[in-house]
């Protein structure tokens, strides 16, 4: 009985997948370097509004140190007469915490004042708070915003926000960099593909 032989076509199809796997793994890598290039070479400009998203909220009851760089961020904003308005958005969390009123009080501690501060604590994610922010903006006449939150988020929240009429708008990131940045920025590329095709 003859030996069995394997098929001509099968080694260069698998050379061809892998080929294509190669090629889909470099993209990617391409497209993340270049969604945090973006944010980081973003440029903060003044505006009547920064926009400061939500993060996590300590059992104490304290923003935790990712969240606290967002505000002093958008405190440094307020204090050098760039922004003169500060909204803080974010949601509930399931201990009960509200993100909004947690970054109200900490921008109260280092003394804006509470007419100056807008809470919204229905922040759920980047895009309902982009949806709340630009409606504040058009209630009160105010027409340029700094989305303050990471640098590799930057590129979303100011997608989020031109979709939503907002149309100057810049970013602004703190200092604050954590290993976790790395998923965090691949986890963006499908995220702002998203945002691009969603529904208003």
């Amino acid at each position: 009985m003859p030996p069995l032989s394997h098929s001509p076509h099968a080694h260069p199809a698998r050379h061809l997948a892998g080929r294509l796997i190669a090629l889909l793994a470099l993209a990617v890598l391409l497209a993340a370097i270049a969604l945090a290039a973006t944010g980081l070479l973003t440029r903060a400009r003044p505006a009547d509004v920064a926009i400061v998203l939500g993060n996590t909220v300590l059992p104490s009851g304290q923003p935790s140190p990712r969240l606290a760089a967002r505000l002093d961020r958008a405190y440094d904003c307020f204090a050098a007469l760039q922004c003169r308005i500060l909204f803080v958005s974010g949601g509930v969390d399931p201990a009960g915490a509200d993100e909004a009123a947690v970054m109200r009080d900490y921008l109260l501690a280092r003394g804006v004042p509470a007419d100056r501060i807008v809470t919204d604590s229905a922040g759920v994610d980047s895009w309902s708070t982009a949806r709340h922010a630009s409606a504040y903006m058009r209630e009160h006449g105010y027409v340029s915003a700094l989305a303050v939150t990471q640098y590799f988020h930057v590129p979303r929240t100011v997608l989020a926000l031109r979709r939503h009429g907002v149309q100057d708008v810049s970013g602004g990131y703190p200092k604050f960099f954590e290993w976790r940045d790395l998923y965090s920025t691949f986890r963006e590329l499908p995220a702002v593909a998203w945002y691009g095709l969603r529904p208003l």
